[in-house]
């Protein structure tokens, strides 16, 4: 919720953060001065499976180089043909690379009114750039966030990051477990909000 300024609250910041951050992790290798902010980072011990999945990457970020990262990220999430993870919602859905999931994907992308930049070569699809959106329309709080969760990430999205949380890496599994975790409490929040949504009764 936005006060008068338009400055959104502490709890919708730190989910964009978390958006922005695994958009992140997932598009390339963390460099030197991210895996050192990670491993500073300290996990509140409240039992909840996000605090664990941030006490492993934490952990994991502890004991990682940039050089191992960059060539785990390569192998995990890029590959010579592709990696063991094909992050991009067409593979997901349709089991093919470029299909209808990134059609209607550009088709509301259009709507909402974002484009692709010419030094990005990646399809929308990518999870990466699904990440980034959620979180431009967080901190812009628009309404159309909660249907673009639903509609582009939420029949995708936790099953990738599962995968990802099963690799052998420490730390892209890490990643893809507090992804997982992060992507559930998403989807728990804005069932209960459409819980409470207001039903409109069309009349003719």
């Amino acid at each position: 919720m936005n006060d008068e300024q338009g400055v959104i609250s502490e709890t919708e910041a730190i989910r964009a953060d978390i958006y922005q951050l695994l958009a992140s992790l997932i598009r390339q290798p963390p460099d030197t001065e991210l895996l050192e902010w990670l491993a500073t980072l300290e996990s509140d011990a409240d039992g909840s499976r996000l605090a664990e999945c941030w006490a492993a990457l934490i952990q994991a970020a502890r004991s990682s180089t940039p050089e191992a990262l960059s060539r785990a990220h390569f192998n995990h999430l890029v590959g010579v043909i592709q990696g063991d993870i094909v992050p991009y919602a067409s593979f997901y859905l349709n089991g093919e690379l470029m299909d209808s999931a990134l059609v209607a994907l550009r088709r509301d992308l259009r709507m909402l009114g974002f484009e692709r930049r010419d030094a990005v070569h990646e399809p929308e699809d990518h999870l990466a750039a699904e990440c980034e959106v959620m979180a431009m329309l967080i901190v812009a709080s628009r309404d159309e966030q909660v249907d673009f969760f639903q509609r582009h990430i939420a029949p995708w999205a936790g099953r990738c990051f599962a995968d990802m949380g099963r690799l052998e890496n420490a730390f892209y599994a890490a990643t893809g477990q507090l992804g997982s975790a992060f992507i559930e409490s998403e989807r728990a929040s804005m069932e209960a909000q459409a819980a409470y949504r207001p039903v409109r009764i069309m009349t003719p």
